[in-house]
């Protein structure tokens, strides 16, 4: 069930979301979005994406 909720690497967090991998990078670097890192690898939960948008929306 957790595997169903991981995206591999930018580029995929970037295509679930919407935005450029470089926008992707540029939030992570910030800390606005959550994300897991394994080494050089980065890895997205969608449910923990959703909501860091949902709570930008709300602000």
């Amino acid at each position: 069930m957790l595997n169903h909720d991981l995206i591999h690497g930018a580029a995929g967090a970037a295509s679930y979301c919407g935005l450029s991998r470089r926008a992707v990078y540029h939030l992570v670097e910030s800390g606005e979005l959550p994300v897991i890192r394994k080494g050089r690898r980065l890895f997205f939960r969608k449910s923990e994406l959703e909501a860091a948008f949902r709570s930008q929306g709300a602000a």
